[in-house]
């Protein structure tokens, strides 16, 4: 089964460093999150882009070692759920110790797994409401990017660290904590932030990667008004964003970014701005 990889979805284009505002149309990859069944045995709940999952699961299997060999592997069926969708894969009955192990423990060895859960309501759970509010401006934004590079030592020094910015309303940058992995380097965050009693709903988030889900539930779990991302969304980031009343500013570089959501209008473009799906 075959399934659109990228949506078209509005946003609104902030000049920066060149003038210009407009309404514009992006495609934005779609991420969902995908049920891994086997043999009926819920296995692991996996954000991924739903288009060929088929080849996916087969994948999957492989490099978990669930199978030896692909024709190891036999019926795959997919099905779209609400908020997702569940592959159901079929496996020889002696290959099932890893699968059942798994379901006893619930403990991830994926990275780009979400540790512990098996269904996807557990993974669309409800996210709090932001309630903290602060004022902030494109000038802003701008500076905080313009200053990013000056707090990333060891981004320059490896090319291979994604860096997470705490910022000021008016762009000063208080804290970084950069790491390979973007998660982390959030996670450390928003524990020097409360390691140093620093308030997360008092400023914004800047981060150099893609805006995945995952990013936007820290935030908002964080409490923080407003994240910033130098790279695109996914779908399901700006509606989990959305549902939270969390502004999501995305695609930000030197001369404009993308507002996907702005509910609270926290940089004072338009009363009520909201952008997302």
């Amino acid at each position: 089964m075959t399934e659109a990889a990228t949506l078209p979805l509005g946003a609104s284009r902030l000049g920066l460093g060149v003038a210009g505002d407009a309404a514009i149309s992006r495609a934005v990859a779609v991420e969902a999150p995908v049920a891994l069944e086997f043999n009926g045995v819920g296995y692991a709940v996996m954000m991924a882009s739903p288009h060929d999952l088929e080849d996916y699961a087969c994948g999957f299997a492989l490099s978990e070692g669930l199978v030896g060999a692909v024709d190891e592997i036999g019926e795959i069926i997919v099905h779209e759920a609400p908020g997702g969708w569940i592959v159901r894969v079929s496996l020889p009955h002696e290959r099932m110790e890893p699968v059942i192990a798994r379901a006893r423990s619930r403990v991830s060895e994926s990275s780009c797994g979400l540790c512990g859960m098996d269904s996807i309501e557990q993974v669309l759970r409800p996210l709090p409401a932001i309630r903290a509010r602060i004022a902030t401006s494109r000038e802003a934004i701008a500076r905080a990017l313009a200053e990013l590079a000056d707090h990333q030592p060891l981004g320059r020094e490896t090319g291979a660290m994604h860096a997470a910015a705490f910022c000021t309303p008016d762009g000063a940058i208080l804290a970084v904590a950069e790491d390979v992995g973007r998660h982390n380097a959030l996670d450390r965050l928003i524990g020097t932030l409360a390691r140093r009693r620093i308030d997360p709903t008092q400023g914004f988030l800047l981060l150099s990667a893609r805006c995945s889900f995952e990013l936007v539930e820290k935030a908002v779990r964080a409490g923080c008004p407003l994240l910033v991302t130098i790279s695109a969304p996914t779908t399901l980031a700006v509606d989990r964003a959305r549902q939270a009343g969390l502004a999501l500013v995305a695609l930000a570089r030197s001369d404009s970014a993308l507002v996907f959501t702005d509910p609270a209008n926290v940089l004072g473009t338009a009363p009520g701005a909201d952008h997302g799906l």
